[in-house]
């Protein structure tokens, strides 16, 4: 029977032409196009965008249509104050991420052609990380290799595990609550949250206090302690105890959560070992539940699909083989727990 042009056999010379329109594709295109597509997205429109890239409007607008015209396809439906990416522009956004993740990591990798372990590390980190392991580790690997330079960079932990997941930081160290995708999370150490109050709070120093006492009093907070926070351990322990008094400060960063309680806005929680000087000092007041307190997990979080440069990845091995080494008690702080305060 012979073949119809239905069922035909594709030609080698129209596979060749495929493969030519391809490399013509691929030659043709311009990356800061993508790039821009990449950022239009992550800004939620063409005028932030533009703000961001430091660029007129007309021409990001301009580079998203050269875009859509090169791929033939509708990449964001705008127009009448709306703005949707379509199925093939978030298909395209993810690759534009890890394109540009690679791109951005090329510097890095080829600074480590030599035989010494030189390079750069980048640590994204939650704000005021307390941990006797990482600093070990720190202080060691820098004793081993001193060629390697570090820098350490403090975000929320969202932002930090979203660092590491685009490719901007070697490792990161944080809390979590939702694991993105992808990512390796491994456990360094437990701390545990209590709620406190500074000199000026009528609670300072009283050692009769039951949880009933802290519900009508100010709170000063993280912005993360939500039930969907990361700090949901905490959030949910207030829920519990209906501690519910109206909240007069928040911040992402632990030192002005402190810094607000210490100046006599409200009670707040902060992790127990990372504030013992201040107990010890008379400048905080441990207050209820002492026996019970919250736990919260920090991580360290690494991306399997980066390709680590030999600094990078001697580095993410010294911390992995520094927990496997230590015992799970000796990486829970503080350890054991101090129980109720006592009369000075």
């Amino acid at each position: 029977m012979p073949d119809t042009p239905e069922t035909a056999a594709p030609s080698s010379g129209d596979a060749h032409d495929r493969l030519a329109a391809l490399e013509r594709f691929a030659r043709e295109l311009d990356w800061n196009l993508l790039r821009t597509f990449m950022v239009i997205v992550q800004e939620g429109g063409i005028t932030r965008a533009a703000d961001r890239m430091l660029l007129k409007q007309p021409t990001v607008s301009n580079r998203l249509k050269r875009l859509e015209e090169q791929l033939g396809r509708k990449l964001i439906e705008r127009g009448s104050g709306a703005f949707r990416v379509t199925a093939h522009g978030d298909l395209l956004y993810r690759e534009c991420v890890e394109i540009h993740g690679n791109i951005s990591r090329l510097s890095v990798l080829l600074r480590d052609i030599r035989e010494e372990i030189s390079g750069h590390v980048s640590i994204a980190m939650a704000s005021h990380v307390v941990s006797p392991l990482l600093d070990d580790v720190l202080a060691d690997f820098h004793d081993r290799h001193p060629r390697v330079t570090f820098s350490i960079d403090v975000d929320t932990s969202i932002a930090v595990a979203q660092a590491v997941q685009h490719k901007r930081a070697s490792l990161g160290v944080c809390l979590v609550y939702d694991r993105l995708p992808g990512m390796r999370y491994e456990s360094i150490f437990r701390e545990h949250f209590q709620f406190f109050c500074g000199r000026r709070n009528p609670l300072f120093g009283r050692t009769d206090l039951t949880v009933a006492d802290l519900r009508d009093q100010p709170l000063v907070s993280f912005k993360t302690d939500q039930l969907s926070g990361v700090l949901r351990p905490v959030a949910l322990l207030r829920t519990q105890e209906r501690i519910e008094g109206r909240v007069v400060g928040t911040s992402s960063n632990l030192e002005e959560v402190r810094r607000m309680i210490l100046a006599g806005l409200g009670i707040g929680p902060l992790p127990m070992h990372v504030v013992e000087p201040d107990v010890a000092a008379g400048r905080l007041w441990p207050l209820p539940p002492y026996d019970t307190p919250p736990t919260v997990d920090v991580h360290m979080v690494t991306n399997p699909a980066t390709q680590l440069n030999r600094a990078e990845a001697a580095f993410v091995e010294a911390m992995r083989e520094k927990i496997a080494a230590t015992p799970a008690r000796a990486r829970i702080y503080p350890y054991p727990l101090p129980g109720r305060p006592k009369k000075g």
